[in-house]
């Protein structure tokens, strides 16, 4: 073993073990809260702390996810992009340029578990979808898998994607939709100015949308505070955001979508967003809401 080698190894072993010490420690402490609770969980519970009694804590605490495998997807060179892809019922999915085919295995295989079926992450339903000629505004797109599916469907579609190594990617994605896609590297945020734009600024008064997609990475608060007029004033308009980054943000954003008007309903199940250094009981925390206001 080589110095640089002992010197990397000495670092990134521990912090390993330490994660996997903290991980083990929030299990316990997830299950010890739950039987401490002097109700019985509900059914939704219950598969949860099903899982978590044999299994490693994880983001999606079910075992659906066991039915996928990373190494069985095929990841393609395109030579004259100089990008690789995946294909998504039909349709090239391409990916950052400095990605191995490993990892595009690997993040292509965690997108398809977030809109299993039964993953709490799933953004549309049987009955919650887009419907043919609807305006799609995406908002944190990233490998636009969501978008690319509706991309024959919507009749325009508008993408904001703060990475710009997401941006090579996505004009190569959207290549043969390009008369019906405009994708934006910007921030969508409550201020306005080279690197961020707020909702209500990007569109003109009486502009309309019909479904609105967030997952912002926990600027979601940040994104309603500037998108005011388009929640009072849009109709119809169908919401999917993300509430799963912050202990409050599926109650905080249901009242606020109720108060403009909104009908709201939440993804089935619950999701373990580890990630989140703040994370106390109750723990588990709903995916999405899913909203819809009538004309």
């Amino acid at each position: 073993m080589s110095a640089f080698t002992s010197k990397i190894y000495r670092i990134i072993v521990p912090k390993l073990i330490r994660k996997k010490i903290l991980a083990k420690k929030l299990r316990s402490s997830i299950l010890d809260y739950y039987a401490s609770l002097p109700e019985s969980p509900d059914d939704e519970l219950t598969a949860v702390l099903s899982y978590l009694q044999t299994n490693p804590i994880a983001v999606f605490p079910y075992h659906f996810q066991n039915q996928y495998d990373a190494d069985a997807i095929e990841v393609f060179d395109d030579a004259e992009k100089g990008l690789r892809y995946v294909m998504l019922d039909g349709k090239k999915l391409y990916f950052k340029k400095r990605w191995s085919k490993k990892r595009i295995r690997h993040s292509f295989n965690e997108l398809t578990k977030e809109q299993d079926p039964q993953s709490p992450h799933r953004y549309l339903t049987d009955r919650f979808k887009i419907e043919e000629g609807e305006i799609l505004v995406d908002i944190g797109v990233a490998e636009g898998n969501f978008a690319l599916g509706a991309v024959e469907k919507a009749s325009r579609l508008i993408l904001f994607e703060t990475d710009k190594e997401w941006i090579e990617a996505l004009n190569a994605t959207f290549e043969p939709w390009k008369e019906k896609v405009l994708i934006i590297n910007k921030f969508v945020s409550d201020i306005t100015n080279a690197t961020n734009t707020t909702l209500d600024d990007f569109l003109a008064p009486g502009e309309k949308i019909s479904f609105l997609k967030i997952d912002v990475d926990g600027a979601e608060s940040r994104l309603l505070n500037g998108c005011k007029r388009v929640l009072k004033e849009q109709k119809p308009l169908k919401l999917a955001i993300c509430t799963y980054h912050k202990q409050d943000d599926e109650q905080d954003f249901k009242a606020l979508l109720s108060r403009n008007g909104f009908e709201t309903s939440h993804s089935n199940g619950f999701m373990l967003f580890y990630y989140d250094k703040k994370m106390k009981a109750p723990f588990l925390r709903r995916g999405l809401i899913r909203a819809v206001k009538q004309e």
